[in-house]
């Protein structure tokens, strides 16, 4: 499966921002589907991912309450609508997928992703 992230950009302190990701090439609903990010200098970090079905969700604590994952198998298309945003929130942000059985329980392990998309940049500024 091939991933496309877009919707990053410059934002202020508590503004909002919507990433999308779509996938193209496999069956989407095969995968779960999941979000990092990676700021200058640190490494990659897990920020949220979300089930086969969408029914199950998991989150960093620093994001939890802010940031919302989501997916649409119909569209092939998973989502992170960040609100609140932090200039600690800056970084590239990546999706990822995982070809799992249904009832698999989240990874927050980068090297449990086997498809990942190239990023995109949110900036905050303060």
């Amino acid at each position: 499966v091939q991933l496309q992230a877009s919707g990053g950009g410059l934002v202020q302190t508590g503004g909002s921002l919507r990433l999308s990701c779509t996938a193209s090439g496999g069956t989407f609903s095969f995968y779960t589907v999941g979000w990092f990010r990676q700021a200058p200098g640190k490494e990659r970090e897990f920020v949220a991912a979300i089930s086969r079905g969408g029914g199950r969700t998991a989150y960093v604590d620093s994001v939890e309450g802010r940031f919302t994952i989501s997916r649409d198998n119909d569209k092939k298309t998973q989502y992170l609508q960040m609100n609140s945003l932090k200039p600690e929130d800056t970084a590239v942000y990546y999706c990822a997928a995982r070809r799992t059985i249904l009832t698999a329980n989240h990874s927050r392990a980068p090297e449990d992703y086997a498809y990942w998309g190239q990023g995109t940049l949110v900036t905050v500024s303060s």
